[in-house]
Formats: C-alpha cells, structure tokens, sequence
C-alpha cells in the first residue's frame, strides 16, 4: 500500500466524520433553528392595570430568553373569566397566570388565604416575609403540586380600601353598599351591611354609572386613578380592609417541568425583579395620590370606630381557624407574625 493510498483514503475517513465540509472548503451547513416554546399567560389585571403588574416581567421574560420562549399575554378574561382561570390553567388551556388564589377559585386550601385575607397584612413587605419567614411559600408550593399546577412565587401590592359615590364616614355608612370586591372580602365585609357585588373586571365602571354598584372594595388609590375608577366614584376611604393584595404567578406542572432548566432561571429571576417594580409604583402611588391626587375626597372612619373592624377581623381569624387543621395552621402563622410587629411597633405595626 503506497503512502499516497493512505493519505487519501485518511481524506475520505474524516470527510465522513464530520470534518468533511471544512476539509473540502465548504460552508457547514446552518444549524436546524428549534422552534420556539410558547405560553399563553392570562393576568387577572384589565389591559391598564396590566401595563404595570404584569406585562413588565412578560417582556424581560420573552426579551431574555431570545427567541427560546415566546408568552403571549392575555388581560382579564380574554381568554377566560377571571374565576375559570385556574380550571383553565389546570387542563393547559393557559400556560401561566398571574392571579390571587380568591378570585381564581382556587381548589386548594389556601383559596381564602390569598386577595384580601382581613387585615392579614398591613403593608406589601408583609407578604414577601410571610411567604419566605414565615413558611408560607412551602405551603403554597405544597398544596400546588398536588392539583397539577407550579406555585412559582407571591408578591404583595397594594391595600384594599373604599371608592365610592358617596361619603363614608362611619361605620353605619358602608350598610347596604352595593360594592364590587373579593370573595372572602366580601363574606368579611357583610357583617357591616356591604352587599358584595360578583361581575367581570371590565364590567365594574359602567355598573357605577348605572347604579348596579356604589363602588368598590377592591385597591388602593393607585389603581382607582390608573383604571379610570376615580373618575365614576367621588370619594376614597382612608382605611383599609387588608394592608396589601397576596397574588402569584403559576404555571402549569407539566408545561413547567418541560422547560429547560436554563428558561426556568429567566422565568423566576423575571419575576423576582419585577416585585420590586410593583412595590415602588404602589408603594409611591399611593402617598402621591393622596397627597395631590384631585378626583378624589378622602374621608376616614374614626379609629375608635374602626376598632369593631379589627375585632371582627380577630373574630373572623377563629371562625377560620375552626374549619380544619390546615385553616388553623395558616392562622396561627399569621397571629405569630402579628406578634412579632405588634412588640417591633412603629413603623412595623399600625400604632
């Protein structure tokens, strides 16, 4: 065998390896694009609203993940309505929500926990502690997995006051109020007279201005004015219900456990950064509004007053707590909590 047999049939053996193209002088043929993963991702936010809780993290999500995942998102009830959206999520109609666990009708325990659980927080730092200290996102976490759904993370928002026709002043004022709200903050607030009201997101300007509502019991300032609810209802109420909104983002289990692992990062490390985004707009919002906002008459219930509200809350928490271990279990982490920023005092309590 000649050197020159050799050396061309050496040539031919690393053509055929995959050095070929080079070898010959060729360009290598361009790689097979995979086609991009893509969610549908529904927020319980109107298109307004949405602008600032929820469509910030979708564009860093899709922004990041270049091309690898694509979400495509969906305002209140675009898709479906608000209280489908966990049905939805849980076949894969929807990929992900960004929701609280009331107004999506939940199917787990912690349902009634999250919206506007009665002065279950005081401000929205509250909710990142309770989840992280406190243990609830392992709670969370928990009862998720085991009705197919991912419990990504919580954040808190703002806090659930009044914006009404009329004045409210005392107490006597909310009875009979016709007023669009929370599920279990409008089981809390019918033992003051409130007739919670149950109707779309979208729907809730106009049943203003047709009388079907006298206001609502749904946010704080910043969203009355960001919405466009300052400009039906004439007055806001100092005082509020709960100290901050407990919402989250979920994903469908099984859409979640096929991502790979390097768009799941993108995923959670979006949605971290944007909590602190919300908290400054509401946090800021809300001290603002107040301040210069000029749609809006504040008017207050008297603190003494407004003592039979956080002694119904304390009353409501025992009823809760009765329904089960698990119901006592959430309960008695938030009375621990309690405690902690009741002895830590200003700035953390109320007083």
């Amino acid at each position: 065998m000649t050197n020159s047999t050799t050396s061309r049939r050496q040539f031919l053996r690393n053509a055929g390896l995959g050095g070929g193209a080079a070898a010959l002088g060729l360009a290598a043929p361009p790689a097979i694009a995979k086609e991009p993963i893509k969610w549908r991702f529904q927020t319980y936010a109107g298109p307004t609203l949405g602008e600032h809780v929820t469509k910030p993290v979708i564009d860093a999500i899709n922004a990041a993940a270049q091309g690898e995942l694509e979400i495509e998102l969906y305002y209140a009830d675009q898709i479906v309505p608000t209280g489908e959206l966990f049905q939805a999520l849980q076949r894969g109609t929807i990929d992900a929500v960004h929701s609280d666990d009331d107004s999506m009708a939940s199917p787990t325990p912690v349902r009634q926990f999250g919206g506007y659980f009665p002065l279950a927080t005081r401000h929205a730092l509250d909710v990142p502690v309770l989840f992280n200290q406190y243990g609830l996102a392992d709670i969370w976490r928990s009862e998720y997995e085991k009705v197919g759904v991912t419990w990504l993370s919580a954040s808190g928002q703002d806090p659930c006051n009044f914006n009404t026709k009329k004045p409210i002043r005392s107490l006597a004022d909310l009875n009979g109020l016709k007023l669009y709200t929370f599920p279990t903050a409008g089981i809390f607030l019918q033992k003051f007279g409130v007739v919670p009201v149950n109707l779309p997101y979208a729907d809730a300007e106009m049943a203003v201005q047709t009388g079907e509502l006298d206001g609502m019991s749904w946010s704080g300032i910043t969203e009355v004015y960001t919405v466009g609810w300052a400009a039906v209802t004439d007055y806001f109420v100092t005082n509020n219900i709960s100290g901050a909104w407990i919402g989250s983002f979920f994903v469908n289990q099984k859409r979640w456990a096929d991502l790979p692992d390097h768009l799941k990062a993108i995923v959670r490390t979006s949605i971290e950064a944007s909590h602190q985004y919300r908290n400054q707009w509401y946090w800021g919002g809300e001290a603002r509004l107040r301040a210069t906002g000029d749609k809006l008459e504040l008017t207050s219930i008297p603190a003494e007053e407004w003592k039979q509200v956080e002694t119904a809350a304390s009353d409501f928490w025992a009823e809760v707590a009765q329904q089960g271990e698990f119901e006592a279990k959430i309960i008695q982490i938030f009375r621990d909590y309690h405690a902690v920023i009741d002895k830590a005092g200003y700035p953390y309590s109320r007083t």
